[in-house]
């Protein structure tokens, strides 16, 4: 019986070909454990550390709040005016003659770019983050706050005080606002008031770019049957939908119910 002849040069390829084999499957396993690393990153360390960012401020401006004590009517709320005074040195209430005077809004310094000013609280979903002036991913949304549309109107104003907040990643405070519906409350805190809204009506989905629902009467420009058509003091609450995607907003509407101060 004649023995099987095994050239060098088929032996050489036969090793390569075990090479690339092995090769391909170590790039294969690394890529994996990077992409599960990154999912990891994203949908866990993300949370954890905007949320415990979030935790703290809340806890840093109840800290401020309470250490003014009674001087809450004499410091500055950039959420409602409190403390500020006009050029003559009286309280900045607003002209009565002026559009905010005639609004029942009052003069007032807006809060500053990125600064948190107010507490968010839905006690049917157990949330409470700090709210930050403007919608800046890095600066606002992603710390785990709840950013404020610039632009609207602030707590207990007439008109539209409109809200931001992650549903993914990054402490995702508006994770569960698809949740909510009549007979849920909102309220916001600033250092002179506490504002409590009523959940009254949700937009389940709507373009990104419909403008319409941070309007001062909101109402869906993309559909013009969800919304508001008289005046009021409403509370906004938008976040992209469906999960894991921004392609579409999620809007939750409520109405203002009570006021009482701090």
């Amino acid at each position: 019986m004649r023995s099987r002849i095994v050239h060098h040069a088929t032996r050489r390829r036969r090793a390569r070909r075990r090479r690339v084999l092995w090769t391909g499957g170590e790039v294969l396993v690394t890529v994996g454990v990077v992409l599960m690393l990154l999912v990891v990153h994203q949908l866990w360390w993300t949370n954890r550390e905007a949320r415990e960012g979030a935790r703290r401020k809340v806890e840093a401006l109840e800290r401020q709040w309470g250490q003014e004590g009674g001087g809450l009517g004499a410091a500055h709320d950039p959420a409602t005016g409190a403390g500020d005074v006009t050029g003559d040195g009286s309280p900045g209430t607003g002209p009565s003659g002026s559009a905010a005077g005639r609004s029942g809004n009052s003069t007032r310094s807006q809060p500053s770019w990125s600064q948190a000013y107010a507490i968010l609280n839905i006690p049917g979903l157990h949330l409470r983050v700090p709210v930050a002036e403007g919608v800046g991913k890095q600066s606002v949304l992603n710390k785990g706050y709840v950013g404020h549309y610039p632009g609207t109107e602030q707590p207990g104003q007439v008109g539209n005080f409109a809200l931001a907040g992650h549903r993914n990643t990054h402490g995702e405070p508006f994770r569960y606002v698809n949740r909510l519906g009549p007979g849920d409350t909102v309220e916001v805190e600033t250092r002179s008031a506490l504002y409590t809204y009523a959940v009254d009506r949700t937009l389940r989905q709507t373009s990104a770019r419909d403008s319409g629902v941070l309007r001062p009467v909101p109402r869906s420009t993309v559909h013009p049957s969800y919304g508001y058509t008289a005046p009021g003091r409403f509370i906004t609450l938008t976040t992209c939908t469906p999960e894991y995607t921004s392609r579409y907003r999620l809007v939750v509407w409520g109405t203002l119910v009570s006021t009482r101060p701090r």
